[in-house]
Formats: C-alpha cells, structure tokens, sequence
C-alpha cells in the first residue's frame, strides 16, 4: 500500500463519526472521465466512505459519505477492461465509481460486504470480511422455487417418463406405511390377547406378517423402478442443460468472454450442472418421498386420534422456522464457496496451458503458493458453511427427539388414564418415528438443495445473457459476397474509451490492403469490425453496399477467413485441424489446400502424417508449421475476404519465406485487409493505410508513401534500422 493511498484513509477517518470505522477499504484508479486517479471506498457499519483525488496533482478532491440507509441498490459491472460500481439511493441520485479491470476482484468484494451489511436479519459484529474469492452476482438472488421453476421447461420433453416416477414414488411411499399400519391389529387383536390368554385363534397372524413380507418386497421394487426412472431423468436435463449452455456460450460476442476467467465458465458447465443432476437423482427423489409420506402420515394420525397427532405435531412448527432462517444463509454461504471453487479452478485454467511460461521463468513454487490461496479460500468457505451446519443440524435431530418424547409421555398418559389402546400407541410410536425421520432427512436436504439452487442461477445467468452481437430480425442471406468493402465514418469506444475516431475508407473487391501504424492505433480493431465480433459505435461498415450489421452472422463470416499472429490449433489430427471450416472436405481438398500452403512437405515427415495429433494447442509443431497450418485452413474455405494479422511476424527468415509463398497462394484473387511490419509484406500490397490515434491519416502505394515522408516512411526507416543491425551483429 502506497504511502498516498494511506494519508487518503487516516484523512477519511477524520470525517468519520467518532468511534466508526471502515470495515473494507478498496482502491480505484478511474475518475468519472475514465482518466487514472487514485480513490478509495470503503464501507464501515453504518454508511459508504468515497475519497477521490484530482487528476492533475493528486491533491485531495473530497470525501462523501452516503448513509447504508439511503441506497436502494448497489452494483459492479465490468465491460471489457473498464468496471463501475453504481450505487442508487434514495435520493434519486445514482453515484458512480469507475475502475479497471485488475481491481475487480476487491470491488465485488466490497460490494458482497455492503450488500451484506444492509440484510435486515444480519448484525453487524456477525459479518466478517470476505476473501477475495467472494463474489456478489449482480442481481439479487432469485428465490429458490423460481431457479427450480426454470428448471422444469428441461424435463418437459421427458414428461411422461417424469409422470411415471411421480406415480412410482406415490405408489412406493404407500407401501412403506402398510407395516406400520399393520402393527395396531397385529398388537390389539394377535399379541395382546394371545399374552393374556383371552384368544387362542392365530389364524390373524400369517395374513399380517404375510403382509408386512410383502408390502417391504413391493416398496423395495418401487424404490427401484423409481430411482432408475428419476436417474434417467435426471441425466438427461442435465445433458441438455450442458449443451444449452455450451450452445449459448458460442453465441456469445468477443466482449463477453472478455469479462469473464475460463475456469468459471468450465466450471459453471461441468461442475454446476453435475450437481444439479445429482439433485434431482438423489435428493428429489427423497425430497418427493419425503413430502408425500409426511402428508400421508399426518393423515393416518388426524383420522386415528386427532388430539394425540396435534400433540405429536407440536415441534414442527419450531423445526420449519429453523429452516427457514438457516436457508438463506446457506445460499450465500454456498454463492461463495461456488465462487472461492472457480477462482481455484481459474489457476489451473491459466497454469496447465502455460506451463511452458511458467517453468521458463521458475515460478512454479508462485504459482504453488498461489494455488494454495485459492484452496485455502475454498476451505474458508465450506468452513462457514459447516459452521452453521453444524448448529443447525443437531438441533433438528434434538426437537425430533422432543417430539417423540411426547407422544410416549401423552400416549402413557392416555392409556392408563383414557383407556387409549396399547395397539394405538405403538402405531403412533412407529408413525411418528417415521414422520420425525423424514422431517430430520428433510432437513439434511437443506443443504443440496441451497446448493442445487445456487448452481442454477449461475447457469441461468449465463443463459440469461444477451449476445450484443446477434443476428437481426430479418437477416440477410449473403451468399458468397464479391468481397468490397466500405468504412463510412466508422468510430468506436471501448468502454468509454475511443478507439477509432471517423474511419472512412473503401476497397474494391480483390484489391489488398496493408494497415500499418504505432501500436494502439486501432489496426486490430479494425479488422474486429469487419469481422463483426464487435460493432460500430458510430458509422457503418458495409460489404457489397449492404451494412454487415444486415447479414446473417453464420453466413456472413463463411466469407471469411482469418490468419492470426499466433495461431491457434485444436487437439486432434492435422487433417482435421486444416479441415475445422469445412468438416465435410475431402482428403484430396485437404492435400491441396496444405500444398499451396507450403506445409505439405513438413507434414508427411510426420509420424503418421496427416493423421498424426498435434497435441494441444499445437505444441508439438513449431510457430512456423502451427502458421502454415492456419493458412491451409484459410485456404479450404475459399473465403472472398481475408485478414492477415501479423501473420509472419514471429517466424525466423527462412520460415517466412515458406509462409510469404503461401500467403501469396492465399492472396491471390481475395479482398485482403493484412497488419503486417514486414516489408515484404507491405510491398505486395495494392495500398497502405496509416492509422494514428483512431484516424486514418495517409494512404497510398508503398512508394508513394515513402516519397511523402510521413508517417509511414519514419515507420519504414524504423525497420530498415533495425534489420542492419541484425544483420551486422550477425556479421
């Protein structure tokens, strides 16, 4: 911690009511104009603390503080590297704090803290700080019967099958109380008498232990038919929550995935909807039985005698308000384990890919130790949870145990002193021990059930999302287009950061073009656009004189291909990697387009040539053969527009020179858009476009623009610079 940011926090404690102080600081680093400052929020007990400094010389700006009574709702959102808390208050006024992306983590933090602090059933020396790893949603949490409602439109294809396992947990519950049921006349009409010699006749008691054989051979066989069925159920909501979600992932913009780690996306799909599965073919099954056998118990014990089931209802009604007030807190308990569980599994997301950096640099005990954070926040979570399980779950089985102790102390009661039938008594005794072990396992279903819960609104948070680039009403089918482009005044913001500021420029179809420029001028970003992976702020782009924003997505990026600095390869065989856009081309196709992209050669000195696996990410090829491979891949498609980002930017010479013969294979007849630094490069095309600053500030041919002395040539020089050099240290 800076020693500025720390006068800023003994300065705010100033302000503060004596005796108050912050419970959670946390630094910002944006002004409102999305300028760098320094600022902290902090939140103490009874009110929110802001000190924000001047942009220009740091001094200090001011100091707020807005009352917890006074926000009606406080949020943090990110979009792509730039996040703001808004907090609106009753005031009719919305406050807002602006950061980057790397403070995100503290700021949800914050926010899980001051939405904690404002719970009306939560006191404030009970809450405790959270980890890092405890992170808010941005909207209040659903109710646990709306997340389990949405989940029913998944089993509705299944109905009948769904029908059927209701019937059979009807039928199965039935049959479990039959040998209770039995136990009055087996006791009143068979023991008793016989044990007092008042009846001989035993012809009663094959009939009832006969049936109470047979009711447990019947529930047995219910059970069974009813947790097979429910399984299939189950795993099939859960196959098509997996691909629902997977399908809507895909669907996704750029933007989102931007915003989010890929550890928790990968575990929101395995992790949250394994369990969810296991819910429904575990626990709602017993759920469902319990339920039904609760109500069919205090049935039999109303029609039997009403006064002795009220008394043996009496501490139910304690048991529910339990359950109740434990319920909400296990879900937040449960919201962040589930986060503090995807926060761990972010690391392995970065390190596994990344081994290769990692051991290159020796980190491997920091990314131990780092692990070990994010485990140890995993136990902290589960830890709060098996806290107030632990309080919880005894006392249920305690208030059980007072209920049976009732009934035995009233029925005693009742048959010494009303005649009540020792018959009666020892069916209650069975009923009610039944009816408590229900209620006790219902209870134990608490805990699934908030978890269950809790991975359905973060899968449905996911599916709730809207992709912000989506095929219009009435899309356009493009075809295979001629392959002009037109910029018309195009700008774009990041955030509120602009980028491009009134691109305008058109080229023809088949015609190249090289954009060059300093880094940040918006070359990549460009390319994006036409693309469509983001859309014009302002302006429009169009292809054949029709808006991209027209077409339909699937078939406008069909017209496409794309060969990026670092190409990025699957898991799998060669030929499949060449074939991803086009799965259906033949063996033949495949050959050609791997021979105009110069990669033939190195392929069939391949153990198994085209058929051999390339290892993930195409760590067993070199950068050279990963990019010819991606040029192949480009080529198979036959696209009419091509993007070349720095495509031989990271290749030795003479591996350039194998991927420049290719890419003028690739070239040839095609509407190129290509950010390339190298020479070579930039001579071939037909035009050279210099971006600065979001602005197109010359174009012309390669000599042209060497003549004019700009931009370009200082760039040209730049180069010719640096490759003497190389070449004399070389020497």
């Amino acid at each position: 911690m800076t020693e500025s940011v720390i006068n800023l926090q003994r300065h705010a404690g100033t302000q503060l009511p004596l005796g108050e102080h912050v419970r959670m600081w946390v630094e910002t680093d944006l002004d409102a104009n999305c300028f760098y400052a320094i600022g902290l929020l902090g939140v103490t007990d009874r009110r929110v603390v802001s000190v924000q400094t001047k942009r220009n010389d740091g001094s200090l700006r001011q100091v707020e503080l807005l009352p917890l009574s006074e926000i009606l709702s406080i949020t943090a959102k990110e979009q792509g590297a730039l996040g703001a808390i808004e907090i609106q208050s009753n005031r009719g006024t919305t406050l807002v704090w602006r950061y980057t992306v790397g403070r995100s983590v503290p700021i949800h933090s914050l926010v899980l803290l001051i939405e904690k602090l404002k719970l009306a059933d939560s006191e404030p020396e009970d809450i405790d700080e959270p980890d890092e790893s405890e992170l808010e949603p941005d909207a209040p949490l659903p109710p646990i019967t709306k997340s389990f409602a949405r989940l029913t439109q998944f089993a509705k294809p299944h109905f009948k099958m769904v029908l059927l396992g209701f019937v059979l947990t009807l039928a199965g519950t039935a049959a479990s109380l039959i040998p209770s049921c039995v136990t009055e006349p087996l006791v009143d009409e068979v023991l008793i008498p016989y044990q007092e010699g008042r009846s001989r006749d035993l012809s009663l008691l094959p009939w009832l232990l006969g049936g109470l054989f047979g009711a447990a051979v019947v529930a047995w066989l219910l059970g069974w038919a009813k947790t097979w069925v429910l399984a299939w159920v189950s795993e099939r909501v859960a196959a098509d929550l997996r691909i629902r979600t997977y399908a809507h992932l895909q669907r996704m913009s750029l933007e989102f995935f931007g915003g989010k780690r890929t550890g928790d996306l990968i575990s929101r799909i395995d992790t949250d909807t394994d369990r969810i599965c296991y819910f429904i073919s575990v626990h709602l099954i017993d759920f469902a039985s319990d339920v039904i056998m609760l109500v069919m118990i205090a049935g039999i014990m109303i029609q039997k005698d009403f006064w002795l089931a009220l008394v043996t209802l009496l501490p139910l009604p304690i048991i529910s308000w339990l359950i109740h007030v434990v319920r909400e807190k296990l879900r937040t308990g449960f919201i962040i384990g589930s986060r503090a569980w995807a926060e761990m599994t972010n690391v392995l997301a970065d390190t596994i890919p990344g081994i290769r950096v990692v051991k290159a640099f020796a980190q491997e005990q920091r990314e131990i130790d780092r692990f070990q954070v994010r485990n140890d926040n995993v136990v902290k979570a589960n830890n709060r949870v098996n806290k107030l399980w632990s309080q919880f779950s005894p006392m249920v089985v305690l208030l059980t145990d007072l209920g049976i102790m009732l009934i035995w102390s009233f029925g005693v009661w009742e048959v010494l002193n009303h005649g009540l039938k020792v018959g009666r008594l020892s069916l209650f005794i069975a009923l009610i021990t039944k009816f408590y072990g229900r209620i006790e396992a219902l209870s134990r279903l608490v805990e699934p059930t908030q978890r269950a819960a809790n991975s359905a609104h973060r899968i449905f948070e996911i599916l709730d999302r809207v992709p912000s680039i989506a095929n219009p009403p009435n899309p356009v089918r493009p075809g295979r287009v001629r392959g002009e482009v037109e910029f018309r005044d195009v700008q774009f913001r990041y955030g509120t950061r602009p980028i491009l500021k009134g691109v305008t420029l058109h080229i023809q179809p088949g015609e190249m073009i090289g954009l060059v420029g300093p880094s940040g001028a918006g070359k990549t970003t460009l390319i994006n656009l036409v693309c469509r992976f983001h859309d014009v702020s302002e302006g429009a782009i169009l292809i054949d004189g029709t808006d991209v924003r027209q077409f339909a997505l699937e078939d406008y990026r069909r017209n496409i291909g794309i060969v990026l600095q670092e190409p990025f390869l699957f898991y799998g065989t060669i030929a499949d990697n060449i074939a991803y856009g086009r799965p259906d081309a033949t063996r033949e196709e495949i050959i050609s387009a791997a021979k105009a992209a110069r990669a033939h050669e190195f392929i069939l000195r391949q153990p198994d040539g085209y058929d051999s696996f390339v290892g993930e990410r195409g760590m067993s090829l070199s950068g050279g053969e990963r990019q010819r491979i991606s040029i192949a891949r480009a080529l198979l498609i036959d696209p009419r527009i091509l993007i070349l980002d720095e495509a031989t930017s990271a290749v030795d010479t003479e591996t350039e020179r194998e991927i420049q013969l290719a890419l003028e294979n690739l070239t040839r007849g095609r509407t190129t858009i290509a950010i390339a630094h190298r020479l070579s490069t930039l001579r071939r095309a037909d035009r050279l476009v210099v971006l600065e600053q979001g602005r197109v500030t010359d174009i012309g041919p390669h000599d042209d623009l060497l003549a004019r002395g700009g931009t370009y040539a200082r760039l040209h020089q730049a180069q010719l610079d640096m490759a003497h050099g190389e070449v004399t240290e070389a020497t």
